[in-house]
């Protein structure tokens, strides 16, 4: 925690976590677009800060004529690239300011794919409605009970439907978010599953991510009906020398920052 109280970890309730992030990305929109927007494209499938993209890992599998939902899609770029290999995709996000960003970038591009705002917790789809379902650090880590995230997607699954998404390494959760030599010491224990929150002078959450380790995800896929067919931890490529946020050369030569999982739903 710092001085003024601004960032802790703590216990935080879905409805807080709810609306903290929600504002947080409506707000942030913008900046993040700016920020990022360059590294992800406006048609692009980048899984991770790694840059591994879905051209070259292939983790979907054939996406042609599938029905895919994008999970936390942001400005919805997998969206549109996977309209591009055609997909038939549907974007979603729970927040407005960067579904605004999608729209305009659709505008822009051409390439146009229906967005719909709606929370993870609670997919506004019916049963075995998609093909296929991803996000690239999507709704995953930004809501309250991730286990019943798995539920849902696993519900709008047709059975021997793929669901494939990328999140921060675990034990990234072990060091600061310093991209630099001071990211490199453990300052925090692996399984202390307390959320890294920034909040206000009063104490109100503003911006919340959770941390499950490797074992919490893997039980909560299982417990969902999932299998898990691979987890992908991709390595720093040569010549990479951007940094994102705490993601930098140095750190990623040394240890993992993301983790993909690729699952299935069971055909039977």
């Amino acid at each position: 925690m710092d001085d003024d109280n601004r960032v802790i970890r703590r216990r935080v309730g879905d409805a807080e976590t709810r609306r903290a992030n929600r504002r947080w990305w409506d707000a942030d929109a913008d900046d993040y677009q700016a920020v990022h927007g360059a590294f992800l494209g406006d048609v692009d499938f980048v899984w991770c800060p790694e840059g591994l993209r879905e051209a070259e890992a292939r983790l979907l599998g054939d996406v042609a004529g599938r029905r895919v939902l994008e999970v936390g899609c942001g400005a919805a770029a997998c969206a549109r690239w996977l309209a591009t290999r055609n997909a038939h995709p549907v974007a979603l996000d729970l927040s407005a300011g960067m579904l605004r960003h999608a729209a305009r970038i659709a505008d822009a591009t051409g390439v146009r794919v229906p967005l719909v705002q709606a929370d993870a917790l609670a997919l506004p789809f019916p049963d075995a409605a998609f093909d296929l379902a991803c996000t690239a650090f999507g709704a995953v880590p930004f809501v309250d009970d991730s286990a019943a995230l798995m539920v849902e997607v696993h519900r709008v699954l047709r059975p021997g439907g793929r669901w494939v998404f990328s999140v921060t390494h675990p034990m990234r959760w072990i060091f600061l978010d310093d991209p630099g030599e001071g990211g490199l010491t453990a300052v925090h224990s692996y399984f202390d599953r307390s959320p890294y929150v920034e909040q206000d002078a009063h104490g109100t959450a503003t911006y919340v991510e959770q941390h499950r380790t490797l074992g919490d995800r893997i039980r909560e896929l299982v417990g969902a009906g999932f299998r898990l067919l691979d987890l992908v931890e991709p390595e720093w490529p040569q010549g990479h020398e951007g940094t994102w946020g705490q993601w930098s050369p140095l750190r990623g030569r040394l240890f993992p920052g993301t983790a993909i999982f690729v699952t299935e739903k069971p055909a039977d």
